[in-house]
């Protein structure tokens, strides 16, 4: 789905590189023409205009690239993280904006899919979640509750989709170096009055592994449950954290 910057872009390229034909959207035009020359390197993809949030756009998508294709193997259920807040910053609409962008859109997507999946014999769905699944996040309510949501969905639909051959699974980011987290970091410094560049180190400081990942390294895990390997793998959430949460499955 949403593949024009970030953790979409990246795993859009790991699929490229494993012999995957893709389709990436966004809703900046400019952006998903930049994504599509970027990512045009390394194998067949093309770019559709499209808001996750929007039921039509998503069934237009998927359903586009079924006839662009002859078929689908993997999708990728990726979207923009919802409003940052706590519960007294968001209002009514913030919710409904969060429930269509990050649950509804899977849902939908992922309707969408399985049909060509079932004719195909052969399915990988992987959700991007995040570490919210595991230990809520402070300042994003909309993502502690619509996250763990999808990890139930995954969970759902991992079994009710193994006989077809299709597996589901959800990859959940802790801190990544993108666009979104760099935001927060700069949000949470406004917050505190301090600077985006002391968030970070304190972050970094909680980190195991002592950094923020690359999106590359979530994309990696991607990749390898896009594969017929991980065909015995499903109903998971992964965490991709850096060792960040300390928690048992």
């Amino acid at each position: 789905m949403a593949g024009t910057r970030g953790l979409g872009l990246a795993c859009a390229g790991e699929l490229l590189r494993t012999g995957h034909a893709v389709t990436v959207c966004g809703r900046d035009p400019e952006r998903l023409d930049a994504a599509v020359t970027e990512l045009g390197g390394l194998g067949p993809v093309t770019g559709e205009r499209a808001d996750v949030a929007a039921a039509e756009d998503v069934d237009r998508l998927v359903n586009g690239a079924v006839d662009r294709f002859g078929g689908l193997d993997v999708l990728v259920v990726n979207a923009g993280g919802p409003p940052a807040g706590d519960f007294g910053d968001v209002d009514m609409d913030d919710w409904d904006t969060a429930y269509a962008l990050t649950l509804r859109s899977a849902v939908t997507a992922i309707r969408a899919a399985v049909p060509a999946m079932r004719r195909g014999g052969f399915g990988r769905v992987l959700v991007i979640g995040s570490s919210s699944v595991r230990r809520p996040l402070g300042g994003l309510v909309l993502s502690n509750v619509f996250r763990p949501a999808l990890a139930g969905l995954v969970k759902s639909l991992a079994t009710d989709l193994a006989p077809d051959g299709i597996t589901v699974n959800m990859v959940s980011p802790g801190r990544i170096d993108t666009e979104r987290v760099r935001l927060l970091d700069e949000r949470r410094a406004d917050r505190e009055g301090g600077t985006a560049e002391a968030v970070r180190s304190a972050s970094e400081a909680a980190i195991p592994a002592g950094r923020y990942g690359r999106p590359e390294e979530l994309a990696a895990m991607v990749g390898f449950l896009a594969g017929e390997q991980a065909g015995y793998v499903t109903g998971q959430s992964l965490l991709v954290d850096g060792g960040l949460v300390p928690t048992l499955p």
